[in-house]
């Protein structure tokens, strides 16, 4: 007889390779075939509702790996919580305006604006938009990203727009927008004006020069001639400069140095003299800052005065302590000489180029001027020193390029005033991680106004009318109305009809006494759109609401999407859009350094489905602290394989083994199922407690470590591989082995179901081969609750006392191999020794001892010559006399004794004789 035959070996068609770069693609087709999203809300309606928010990704481009990063997070919240009691639909949505689209029209198509109107050009960016949106969902969906991908939102859609323009309705009701005058970053590679949040800074090379400004009237304190000396790093602005700001409280010296007298603060003396290589400076007298208030100097080559003020922004960390003061190219600048009457003067246009505001500099190019305007200060001897640094400055997130301060007529939102009530509410809010609420606290504490117009085409249009005497209008009557003209038409409707069109039939103002009226054309800030999703998605959409539970994006969204959200939401509602927040870090190369074109080091996720598989992309996501900066590489992907593999082949053994059980009439009682088997269960609750409370928490990477461990160290290590002598040797229905497949059933089940959020793919694969389940997808079923076992009470401290003795074997075993004592360890009799009471105990009373080392045979005893020192047990290892048994492959001394069956032990000759012989 060949008794390979009678062994119940594993039978399996589960496949030993993922191939999930082959195999996923068609498991999504069968997920949308079914619908299984909805499937999924149908299962839950009624629950109570859980909403984590999308963030808009822009519409522009393929994703990068920060995308995918991103999307699988939320995948893996909204996937557990509707496995665990909550109704969580998830809506994905795409930002869709801004500058990055019409730049691609007029650079990559080469669309010329010039031959279009406005409308006809905002067309083709809403088309370019759309494709944008059809390309980057199908790959969100290639990441197994389950969600409403055929009703998402975007913030060009009617409906969208109609609300946002409710919102900023609502927002100037309350008097929170207002247009003025005054300096707000300026891109002149964008021709726009920016927020805040759309500002990034860069190192830049700059000119660094000390000017000397001569006294025109001292006020008694200083004398005509002296000079009051200025620093800069833009030299570009001296042609704006109206005046000197001092701190009133600041101690100022009139100092003489090669017969000439100059006036710094005090305590910059010794690094001014320095910097301009004074030999010999003397302090001819000292002064408050207050004291030349309203005193008045030359500006350096125009035929004006420069009028010296006082300033609490003034400080003594660099420079001379004498503030060079252009009104119309910074805030506190402008601020200040508000408060002096001073005229703003911003002598440079939209494209950073001088206006005729700045005789000699007419035509030229900011950036450009600096050489020209320096050698200007040289030429008139008021240039005292140049020199080049190398500084953090502003630029356009978008082009990259350095931005200005540039004083114009913009739209602001006044955050000041309800600066308090942002405050406040930041404090109600849950934060992942707990720094993210000082971060942010500390960006809206500091915050004045935003801006909130850009002079940009493609955008949702400011819904402001002008009267006759240049009064912007802004009424219920007139929201309502563009509101709901841009719910039916869209907002292109804006730039297709007259002012008179776009307003209510029969609308009079006493600003217009003739009816005339024209519109404004600009557009709103992005983030603003962006920013009102909570009044156009949460508010919008069946089975959502306000506030959600979850707001989940990168730590750059601190200053975007968080802060805009939040100061639209506290503006109208008083409360905050969103309970918590988490953030996720950047992902950076295997050497921790960011990922560039130029460096070669950009890890795509369509390369890494391609090679890998998603589920393999999302086990990494998974092992990660996302909540810091990430990495990703080739070598630390192919970690994540190895881990995968290791889970993947778990299944698979467990599987195998389960080809021949029925859970309904096969399945053991926990009360007949042997202690080591209940001791497994009690492990998988405990498991089962420590990953949901993870998934709580909202930390995968202890999640994805405890699952692997217990693959590799609790099932692969110990229960798969000492059960294979029950489960291939004994008779098909025996106890024993029957209680160790239910044991692997629920084992089995239970960790598709916690991986089902992390790898979809893989648990519905395995899902698919597990005997006895009811439902078509792990997806729609719930996590187990952990739960106490029967019959195991007390019995915890024994197995784990076992399980430490087991570890001290294993260390015997490993010697023994090592000095060529025993090859496999089914060769080895081990003669164990317990070095105390309990150890004793706890081995007499475990049955089948042998079976759980792995060996042939095991005696416990008091005494053993020979045996080596563990840390519980002495252990002597020993080749065993028997002969092996070649059903078994157990050294035995029973080999022999049946006739029948003399290559069999005496065990499996009697499972043999019984069951197998006809």
């Amino acid at each position: 007889m060949d008794y390979k035959e009678t062994l119940l070996m594993p039978k399996t068609e589960f496949p030993m390779r993922g191939n999930l770069p082959n195999k996923e693609p068609k498991r999504q087709e069968q997920w949308e075939a079914e619908n299984l999203y909805d499937k999924v809300q149908e299962r839950t309606k009624g629950r109570p509702l859980f909403i984590l928010h999308d963030g808009p990704p822009y519409a522009n481009g393929d994703l990068h790996i920060g995308h995918a990063l991103n999307k699988i997070l939320k995948d893996f919240i909204t996937r557990y919580k509707s496995m665990t009691g909550y109704h969580a639909p998830y809506i994905p949505g795409w930002d869709t305006h801004g500058l990055p689209i019409e730049t691609a029209l007029t650079k990559n198509k080469k669309v010329d604006r010039k031959k279009l109107s406005i409308a006809e050009f905002r067309q083709l960016c809403a088309e370019y938009a759309m494709g944008q949106i059809d390309n980057q969902r199908t790959q969100f969906k290639q990441l197994g990203v389950r969600g409403d991908w055929d009703n998402p939102y975007m913030t060009l859609t009617e409906d969208y727009e109609a609300a946002q323009i409710k919102l900023f309705g609502d927002m100037a009701k309350k008097g929170y927008i207002y247009k003025g005058l005054k300096p707000v970053y300026w891109s002149p590679s964008s021709e726009s004006a920016l927020a805040e949040a759309e500002i990034e800074y860069y190192d830049k090379r700059s000119a660094s020069i000390y000017v000397a400004f001569e006294v025109t009237d001292g006020r008694g304190v200083v004398e005509e001639g002296d000079k009051i000396i200025i620093w800069t790093t833009t030299p570009w602005t001296i042609p704006a400069n109206l005046g000197i700001s001092l701190h009133p409280a600041i101690d100022y010296v009139l100092v003489e140095e090669n017969k000439e007298r100059f006036v710094v603060a005090s305590a910059l003396l010794e690094t001014v003299s320095k910097e301009l290589e004074w030999e010999n400076p003397q302090v001819v007298k000292s002064f408050k800052g207050a004291e030349l208030d309203r005193a008045t100097a030359k500006h350096p080559f125009y035929d004006r005065e420069s009028l010296v003020m006082l300033g609490d922004h003034v400080t003594t960390d660099a420079g001379t302590g004498c503030v060079h003061t252009a009104p119309g190219h910074g805030e506190d600048d402008f601020f200040i000489s508000k408060q002096y009457g001073l005229d703003v003067l911003c002598p440079v246009d939209e494209k950073g180029v001088f206006t005729s505001q700045a005789p000699g500099f007419e035509g030229l190019f900011y950036d450009e001027a600096n050489k020209v305007i320096t050698e200007k200060l040289e030429s008139v001897g008021a240039l005292l020193k140049l020199a080049f640094i190398t500084h953090s400055y502003p630029h356009d997130w978008r082009t990259k390029k350095p931005t200005i301060f540039r004083a114009t007529a913009q739209w602001f939102a006044s955050i000041k005033d309800f600066r308090q009530d942002i405050l406040n509410e930041i404090k109600q809010v849950k934060w992942y991680p707990a720094w993210g609420e000082t971060r942010l606290y500390n960006m809206v504490r500091d915050r004045e106004d935003w801006c909130i117009s850009r002079q940009r085409a493609w955008g949702v249009p400011i819904p402001v009318f002008y009267g006759e005497d240049g009064t912007p209008i802004i009424t219920d009557e007139t929201i309502d109305h563009v509101s709901n003209l841009f719910a039916e038409h869209g907002s292109n409707v804006w730039f297709e009809r007259d002012a008179k069109d776009l307003l209510p039939e029969g609308f009079t103002s006493e600003h217009s006494p003739n009816g005339n009226f024209t519109k404004e054309t600009d557009i709103m800030d992005v983030w603003f759109d962006s920013g009102s999703s909570h009044a156009g998605v949460l508010l919008q959409r069946e089975d959502h609401r306000r506030p959600a539970d979850i707001y989940l994006e990168g730590s750059d969204q601190y200053r975007g999407w968080f802060n805009s959200s939040l100061s639209t939401s506290v503006a109208v509602t008083g409360k905050a859009p969103y309970k918590s927040i988490i953030s996720h870090g950047f992902v950076l190369d295997g050497n921790g350094r960011k990922m560039s074109k130029s460096l070669g080091n950009v890890v795509l996720p369509s390369k890494v489905l391609k090679q890998l598989g998603a589920d393999i992309l999302r086990l990494w996501v998974s092992s990660v602290d996302y909540q810091a900066d990430v990495r990703i590489s080739d070598d630390i992907l192919k970690q994540t394989s190895e881990a995968y593999r290791k889970i993947r082949n778990t299944f698979r053994f467990m599987l195998a083994n389960l080809a021949d059980f029925n859970p309904e009439t096969d399945g053991v009682s926990e009360s007949e199922m042997t202690e080591v088997d209940r001791y497994m269960l009690h492990r998988l609750q405990q498991l089962v407690k420590e990953v949901k409370e993870s998934y709580e928490k909202y930390e995968f990477s202890p999640i994805f470590h405890r699952i692997h461990n217990f693959c590799a160290d609790d099932l692969s290590s110990f229960y798969l591989d000492f059960a294979k002598d029950v489960l291939y040797i004994e008779s098909e229905d025996n106890l024993r082995r029957r209680s160790i497949q239910t044991g692997y059933y629920e084992i089995l089940t239970t960790l598709i179901k916690l991986l089902t959020p992390i790898i979809p793919h893989t648990a519905d694969e395995v899902w698919e081969y597990i005997p006895g389940v009811n439902e078509s997808s792990p997806q729609l079923t719930d996590i187990p609750e952990p739960r106490v076992i029967e019959g195991f009470e007390g019995l915890e401290n024994k197995w784990n006392h076992f399980m430490a003795v087991r570890d001290d074997v294993l260390k015997a075993l490993e010697e023994a191999r090592n000095e060529k004592v025993i090859g496999k360890s089914l060769e080895a009799k081990i003669t164990v020794v317990p070095k105390d009471q309990d150890t004793r105990e706890v081995l007499q009373a475990i049955e089948d001892i042998h079976q759980l080392f792995i060996v042939s045979e095991a005696v416990i005893t008091d005494h053993a010559e020979g045996a080596t020192a563990y840390r519980l047990v002495d252990v002597l290892v020993e080749k065993h006399p028997g002969e092996k048994c070649e059903r078994c492959w157990i050294a035995s001394e029973t080999v022999g004794q049946s006739q029948e069956h003399p290559t069999l032990c005496s065990r499996c000759a009697d499972v043999v004789e019984k069951h197998y012989t006809v």
